[in-house]
């Protein structure tokens, strides 16, 4: 009797336990959105993206493996200090299983130094540098949307096709505007224009003036602003002011997103060339998920939000492909697997982490010739993949074989 008093017990002892505790190693997947969400990016990224990742995890049915998806998020305000406590934390109190977004390519590269560090995947969807895939890879980082060498070759490439062959750079003074004014120069004169001089700002500066002034006084036909979100908006506004464009020079937002074009109104932003990786109004498809997420936001996505969506969904795909959420064996799924989605048609991810997804080269719309609420694009141009994004054999990535 009491032999089968032992048994009864172990048996029901092992109904309880859930499905999942032999595959997810706490019983749930918890995610981390770490982004700007008060500063100069936080309409680039900022709660946006967290919706589009817990969009995401409901689209998926808020399980894997039978386990809850969880999603947090929190705000790095653009400083690699206060972003590196966070990830410590959440990584070794909070069971954070992966950490996403990373608005701001100096907190990305710390971020990633930590995850490589703590055995865990960050996945990056708002930071810039192609260093995150370069020299300084992870086999544990991804990183997503776009980077400085693709916006380099459609932006820069487009413009010197132009006839915009003589550029200055007002370059944001930390490492995205370093590797974006680098990309961009190498570009143009791979293509035989020529880089006249630039001048660093600090980041989210109000006063753009003497920048300007230099610029203008270059004589360049291309200002190329290496710089992003409300830097970049302001600095369109105070050039409009100081009649550069009146005066015959171009100016090329070598990185700007739909969210910042909404910001700055058709009026100011028209005529722009930019580069993006998603347009909701591309096809019947994007335009189901713009309105998906139109629903929920009251605004269109952009390619930083589309592409938190499509990341966290690869994530909890490779876990499920991989029957864990063991780092390692995560990982090599997440290299080994397609990615065929709203935001990457027939994309792939290559050996140093770097989705190669196809690229568009967009002008913004006149204020006549929008015919709806956020349809603010015309696409000139696709970039495929394979020629927007550096080949991981010559990245500079140890983990690549050469």
């Amino acid at each position: 009797m009491k032999l089968l008093s032992v048994v009864t017990a172990a048996l029901m002892a092992a109904t309880v336990i859930p499905a999942a505790s032999a595959e997810i190693s706490d019983g749930k997947v918890k995610i981390g959105i770490l982004n700007d969400q008060s500063g100069v990016y936080a309409d680039f990224g900022g709660k946006w993206s967290f919706e589009a990742a817990k969009m995401a995890a409901e689209d998926f049915g808020g399980k894997v493996l039978d386990a809850p998806i969880e999603v947090i998020s929190a705000d790095h305000q653009n400083k690699p200090d206060i972003a590196s406590n966070i990830a410590r934390q959440w990584y070794d109190t909070e069971q954070v299983d992966s950490i996403m977004e990373l608005t701001t390519s100096s907190v990305a590269l710390a971020v990633q130094g930590i995850s490589k560090e703590k055995k865990k995947i960050d996945l990056v969807t708002g930071a810039a540098t192609a260093e995150l895939t370069g020299k300084q890879c992870s086999p544990y980082g991804f990183h997503w949307a776009y980077d400085t060498h693709a916006l380099a070759v459609g932006t820069g490439g487009a413009l010197v096709g132009a006839g915009g062959d003589t550029w200055f750079f007002l370059t944001a003074d930390y490492a995205f505007g370093y590797s974006l004014e680098e990309q961009t120069s190498q570009y143009v004169t791979s293509r035989g224009g020529k880089i006249v001089g630039s001048v660093r700002h600090p980041l989210a500066t109000s006063d753009y003036s003497s920048f300007l002034l230099q610029a203008q006084s270059s004589g360049a036909k291309v200002i190329g602003l290496a710089n992003a979100g409300l830097d970049t908006a302001n600095a369109i506004k105070q050039a409009a002011e100081f009649g550069i464009v009146a005066g015959g020079q171009r100016l090329a937002a070598l990185l700007f997103t739909l969210a910042e074009v909404h910001g700055l109104g058709l009026e100011a932003a028209q005529g722009l060339t930019l580069t993006e990786s998603f347009y909701w109004d591309r096809d019947d498809e994007s335009r189901a998920f713009g309105k998906k997420f139109f629903d929920r936001t009251g605004r269109m996505p952009n390619m930083i939000q589309a592409a938190t969506y499509s990341g966290v969904t690869q994530y909890l795909k490779a876990i499920q492909q991989a029957g864990t959420d063991d780092t390692e064996k995560v990982a090599a799924a997440m290299h080994e697997m397609p990615v065929d989605d709203v935001f990457g048609r027939g994309a792939k991810v290559g050996a140093n982490g770097r989705l190669i997804s196809d690229v568009y080269l967009m002008e913004v719309k006149k204020p006549d010739e929008s015919k709806a609420p956020w349809d603010y694009y015309k696409v000139l141009a696709t970039v495929p993949g394979e020629e927007a994004y550096i080949k991981p054999a010559d990245s500079g990535c140890d983990l690549v074989k050469q």
